[in-house]
Protein backbone atom coordinates (compact mmCIF):
# COMPACT_ATOMS: atom_id res chain seq x y z
CA UNK A 1 0.00 0.00 0.00
CA UNK A 2 1.31 3.47 -0.89
CA UNK A 3 2.18 6.14 1.68
CA UNK A 4 -0.93 8.11 0.70
CA UNK A 5 -3.11 5.12 1.36
CA UNK A 6 -1.46 4.55 4.74
CA UNK A 7 -2.01 8.22 5.60
CA UNK A 8 -5.66 7.93 4.64
CA UNK A 9 -6.03 4.81 6.80
CA UNK A 10 -4.39 6.60 9.72
CA UNK A 11 -6.74 9.56 9.35
CA UNK A 12 -9.74 7.27 9.16
CA UNK A 13 -8.68 5.60 12.40
CA UNK A 14 -7.61 8.75 14.23
CA UNK A 15 -10.73 10.86 13.61
CA UNK A 16 -13.19 8.60 15.46
CA UNK A 17 -10.52 7.84 18.07
CA UNK A 18 -9.90 11.53 18.75
CA UNK A 19 -13.65 12.15 18.84
CA UNK A 20 -14.06 9.38 21.40
CA UNK A 21 -11.21 10.69 23.52
CA UNK A 22 -12.69 14.20 23.45
CA UNK A 23 -15.99 12.95 24.77
CA UNK A 24 -14.33 10.60 27.27
CA UNK A 25 -12.03 13.32 28.58
CA UNK A 26 -14.89 15.75 29.03
CA UNK A 27 -17.07 13.09 30.65
CA UNK A 28 -14.41 11.98 33.13
CA UNK A 29 -14.99 15.22 35.01
CA UNK A 30 -18.66 14.34 35.50
CA UNK A 31 -19.70 13.67 39.07
CA UNK A 32 -22.62 11.96 40.72
CA UNK A 33 -24.82 14.85 41.76
CA UNK A 34 -26.94 14.62 44.94
CA UNK A 35 -30.28 13.05 43.98
CA UNK A 36 -33.60 14.88 44.08
CA UNK A 37 -36.31 13.80 46.49
CA UNK A 38 -40.11 13.97 46.45
CA UNK A 39 -41.71 14.82 43.13
CA UNK A 40 -45.09 16.53 42.82
CA UNK A 41 -46.08 15.26 39.39
CA UNK A 42 -44.90 14.11 35.98
CA UNK A 43 -45.97 16.29 33.08
CA UNK A 44 -45.73 15.86 29.32
CA UNK A 45 -43.82 18.53 27.41
CA UNK A 46 -43.17 19.11 23.72
CA UNK A 47 -39.66 19.60 22.38
CA UNK A 48 -38.60 19.55 18.74
CA UNK A 49 -42.04 18.19 17.85
CA UNK A 50 -41.69 15.24 20.22
CA UNK A 51 -43.36 14.49 23.53
CA UNK A 52 -41.32 13.72 26.61
CA UNK A 53 -42.04 13.34 30.29
CA UNK A 54 -40.64 15.85 32.76
CA UNK A 55 -40.63 15.39 36.54
CA UNK A 56 -41.85 18.32 38.60
CA UNK A 57 -39.83 18.09 41.82
CA UNK A 58 -41.30 19.33 45.07
CA UNK A 59 -40.06 22.74 46.17
CA UNK A 60 -40.49 23.53 49.85
CA UNK A 61 -43.22 26.06 50.47
CA UNK A 62 -42.54 29.68 51.28
CA UNK A 63 -43.03 30.55 54.95
CA UNK A 64 -42.05 33.53 57.07
CA UNK A 65 -40.35 33.48 60.47
CA UNK A 66 -38.49 35.78 62.83
CA UNK A 67 -34.71 35.47 63.01
CA UNK A 68 -32.31 36.10 65.88
CA UNK A 69 -32.14 39.80 64.98
CA UNK A 70 -35.89 40.18 65.30
CA UNK A 71 -36.32 40.48 61.52
CA UNK A 72 -39.16 38.93 59.55
CA UNK A 73 -37.59 36.73 56.89
CA UNK A 74 -39.01 34.33 54.31
CA UNK A 75 -37.80 31.24 52.50
CA UNK A 76 -38.51 32.81 49.12
CA UNK A 77 -35.86 35.44 49.82
CA UNK A 78 -33.31 32.59 49.75
CA UNK A 79 -34.33 31.39 46.27
CA UNK A 80 -31.18 30.90 44.19
CA UNK A 81 -29.16 29.84 47.24
CA UNK A 82 -28.22 26.40 48.52
CA UNK A 83 -29.87 26.06 51.94
CA UNK A 84 -28.94 23.88 54.93
CA UNK A 85 -31.73 23.28 57.46
CA UNK A 86 -31.60 21.81 60.95
CA UNK A 87 -33.73 21.81 64.13
CA UNK A 88 -32.63 22.53 67.70
CA UNK A 89 -33.61 24.32 70.92
CA UNK A 90 -31.40 26.54 73.03
CA UNK A 91 -31.69 24.63 76.33
CA UNK A 92 -31.01 21.26 74.68
CA UNK A 93 -28.43 19.47 76.86
CA UNK A 94 -27.17 16.85 74.44
CA UNK A 95 -27.07 16.87 70.63
CA UNK A 96 -27.83 20.53 69.91
CA UNK A 97 -24.53 22.05 71.08
CA UNK A 98 -22.53 19.51 69.04
CA UNK A 99 -24.77 20.00 66.01
CA UNK A 100 -24.42 23.78 66.22
CA UNK A 101 -20.64 23.58 66.60
CA UNK A 102 -20.37 21.35 63.51
CA UNK A 103 -22.49 23.75 61.49
CA UNK A 104 -20.32 26.59 62.75
CA UNK A 105 -17.28 24.82 61.28
CA UNK A 106 -19.06 24.59 57.93
CA UNK A 107 -19.99 28.27 58.19
CA UNK A 108 -16.37 29.24 58.84
CA UNK A 109 -15.16 27.08 55.97
CA UNK A 110 -17.55 28.86 53.60
CA UNK A 111 -17.01 32.39 54.82
CA UNK A 112 -13.48 32.83 56.14
CA UNK A 113 -13.78 36.19 57.81
CA UNK A 114 -15.22 37.99 54.77
CA UNK A 115 -11.81 38.94 53.37
CA UNK A 116 -11.47 36.32 50.70
CA UNK A 117 -13.29 37.10 47.46
CA UNK A 118 -13.92 33.42 46.66
CA UNK A 119 -15.27 32.86 50.17
CA UNK A 120 -17.56 35.88 49.86
CA UNK A 121 -18.85 34.51 46.56
CA UNK A 122 -19.49 31.12 48.14
CA UNK A 123 -21.29 32.73 51.07
CA UNK A 124 -23.61 34.55 48.68
CA UNK A 125 -24.81 31.15 47.37
CA UNK A 126 -25.16 29.27 50.67
CA UNK A 127 -27.41 29.92 53.65
CA UNK A 128 -27.90 28.15 56.98
CA UNK A 129 -31.33 27.94 58.64
CA UNK A 130 -31.85 26.57 62.16
CA UNK A 131 -35.41 26.25 63.48
CA UNK A 132 -36.12 26.10 67.17
CA UNK A 133 -38.52 23.33 68.15
CA UNK A 134 -39.36 25.26 71.33
CA UNK A 135 -40.53 28.65 70.03
CA UNK A 136 -42.40 29.38 73.28
CA UNK A 137 -39.11 29.86 75.13
CA UNK A 138 -36.76 30.62 72.24
CA UNK A 139 -37.59 34.26 71.56
CA UNK A 140 -35.43 36.28 69.14
CA UNK A 141 -33.49 37.63 72.15
CA UNK A 142 -32.79 34.12 73.44
CA UNK A 143 -31.77 32.97 69.96
CA UNK A 144 -29.45 35.97 69.64
CA UNK A 145 -27.61 35.08 72.85
CA UNK A 146 -27.31 31.48 71.72
CA UNK A 147 -26.11 32.55 68.26
CA UNK A 148 -23.48 34.87 69.73
CA UNK A 149 -22.28 32.12 72.04
CA UNK A 150 -21.62 29.80 69.11
CA UNK A 151 -20.28 32.39 66.67
CA UNK A 152 -23.23 32.36 64.28
CA UNK A 153 -22.90 34.86 61.42
CA UNK A 154 -26.39 36.34 60.84
CA UNK A 155 -25.47 37.26 57.27
CA UNK A 156 -25.50 33.60 56.22
CA UNK A 157 -27.15 31.84 59.17
CA UNK A 158 -30.63 32.43 60.52
CA UNK A 159 -31.88 31.00 63.78
CA UNK A 160 -35.63 31.13 63.43
CA UNK A 161 -38.64 31.16 65.71
CA UNK A 162 -42.34 31.50 65.00
CA UNK A 163 -45.59 29.62 65.29
CA UNK A 164 -45.00 26.17 66.72
CA UNK A 165 -47.52 24.46 64.45
CA UNK A 166 -46.01 26.15 61.39
CA UNK A 167 -42.52 24.98 62.33
CA UNK A 168 -43.62 21.42 63.07
CA UNK A 169 -45.74 21.21 59.91
CA UNK A 170 -42.84 22.53 57.84
CA UNK A 171 -40.49 19.93 59.29
CA UNK A 172 -42.87 17.02 58.83
CA UNK A 173 -44.63 17.87 55.58
CA UNK A 174 -42.06 19.83 53.62
CA UNK A 175 -38.74 18.40 54.80
CA UNK A 176 -39.97 14.96 55.94
CA UNK A 177 -37.99 15.35 59.17
CA UNK A 178 -39.42 14.09 62.45
CA UNK A 179 -39.79 16.33 65.49
CA UNK A 180 -42.16 16.01 68.43
CA UNK A 181 -43.03 17.57 71.77
CA UNK A 182 -42.74 15.37 74.82
CA UNK A 183 -44.12 15.75 78.33
CA UNK A 184 -43.16 19.38 78.86
CA UNK A 185 -39.80 18.84 80.55
CA UNK A 186 -36.71 20.68 79.37
CA UNK A 187 -35.27 17.66 77.58
CA UNK A 188 -38.53 16.32 76.20
CA UNK A 189 -38.33 17.74 72.67
CA UNK A 190 -37.59 15.04 70.13
CA UNK A 191 -35.88 16.24 66.98
CA UNK A 192 -33.59 14.83 64.37
CA UNK A 193 -29.85 15.40 64.28
CA UNK A 194 -30.05 15.31 60.49
CA UNK A 195 -29.25 18.32 58.32
CA UNK A 196 -31.39 18.79 55.22
CA UNK A 197 -29.82 20.12 52.03
CA UNK A 198 -31.92 22.11 49.55
CA UNK A 199 -30.69 23.17 46.14
CA UNK A 200 -31.04 26.63 44.58
CA UNK A 201 -34.64 25.86 43.64
CA UNK A 202 -35.31 24.60 47.18
CA UNK A 203 -35.75 20.99 46.13
CA UNK A 204 -34.62 18.43 48.71
CA UNK A 205 -31.23 16.98 47.73
CA UNK A 206 -30.06 15.08 50.79
CA UNK A 207 -30.01 14.31 54.51
CA UNK A 208 -26.78 14.25 56.51
CA UNK A 209 -25.96 13.22 60.06
CA UNK A 210 -24.89 16.42 61.77
CA UNK A 211 -22.86 14.50 64.36
CA UNK A 212 -20.96 12.23 61.98
CA UNK A 213 -17.71 13.50 60.45
CA UNK A 214 -17.95 11.36 57.30
CA UNK A 215 -21.50 12.53 56.64
CA UNK A 216 -20.50 16.16 57.22
CA UNK A 217 -17.59 15.76 54.81
CA UNK A 218 -19.99 14.51 52.15
CA UNK A 219 -22.31 17.42 52.90
CA UNK A 220 -19.46 19.88 52.34
CA UNK A 221 -18.73 18.31 48.95
CA UNK A 222 -22.38 18.24 47.93
CA UNK A 223 -22.75 21.93 48.78
CA UNK A 224 -20.03 22.69 46.24
CA UNK A 225 -21.65 20.46 43.62
CA UNK A 226 -25.01 22.22 44.02
CA UNK A 227 -23.37 25.64 43.88
CA UNK A 228 -21.87 24.70 40.51
CA UNK A 229 -24.91 22.81 39.23
CA UNK A 230 -26.11 24.03 35.85
CA UNK A 231 -29.69 24.72 34.97
CA UNK A 232 -31.45 21.54 33.86
CA UNK A 233 -32.00 23.11 30.43
CA UNK A 234 -28.26 23.65 29.90
CA UNK A 235 -26.61 21.45 27.31
CA UNK A 236 -24.44 18.55 28.38
CA UNK A 237 -21.00 17.87 26.92
CA UNK A 238 -22.47 15.29 24.55
CA UNK A 239 -25.13 17.74 23.43
CA UNK A 240 -22.50 20.41 22.82
CA UNK A 241 -20.52 18.04 20.60
CA UNK A 242 -23.56 16.66 18.80
CA UNK A 243 -23.56 19.30 16.00
CA UNK A 244 -19.99 18.29 15.11
CA UNK A 245 -20.75 14.63 14.52
CA UNK A 246 -22.08 15.11 10.94
CA UNK A 247 -18.76 16.74 10.09
CA UNK A 248 -16.83 13.83 11.60
CA UNK A 249 -18.98 11.35 9.64
CA UNK A 250 -18.46 13.22 6.37
CA UNK A 251 -14.71 13.36 6.90
CA UNK A 252 -14.62 9.64 7.68
CA UNK A 253 -16.69 8.84 4.58
CA UNK A 254 -14.48 11.07 2.44
CA UNK A 255 -11.38 9.42 3.85
CA UNK A 256 -12.87 6.00 3.20
CA UNK A 257 -13.59 7.03 -0.38
CA UNK A 258 -10.01 8.24 -0.75
CA UNK A 259 -8.69 4.92 0.50
CA UNK A 260 -10.90 3.06 -1.96
CA UNK A 261 -9.75 5.18 -4.91
CA UNK A 262 -6.10 4.93 -3.94
CA UNK A 263 -6.39 1.18 -3.56
CA UNK A 264 -8.09 0.82 -6.95
CA UNK A 265 -5.44 3.05 -8.53
CA UNK A 266 -2.66 0.91 -7.09
CA UNK A 267 -4.34 -2.25 -8.42
CA UNK A 268 -4.66 -0.77 -11.94
CA UNK A 269 -0.97 0.18 -11.93
CA UNK A 270 -0.02 -3.42 -11.09
CA UNK A 271 -2.08 -4.60 -14.06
Amino acid sequence: MSSKALLAVAIAVLIPLVSYLMVKSASEGAIAMPPRYYYDSVIVRMKDGKQYEDTVWHQVSNISFTNQLGQQVSFDSLMGKVVLVDFFFTHCPNICPALTRNLRRLQDAIKSGGVNEAADTAASFVHFVSFTVDPKRDSPEVLKRYADKYGVNPDIWWMLTGGKKTIYDFALNELKMGIADGNGMDTSFIHTQKIALLDKEHVMRGYYDGLDSASLSKLAGDIVYLMLEKDKNSKTVIQELKPLWPIFVLVILATGGMIFLLTRSAQFKKI
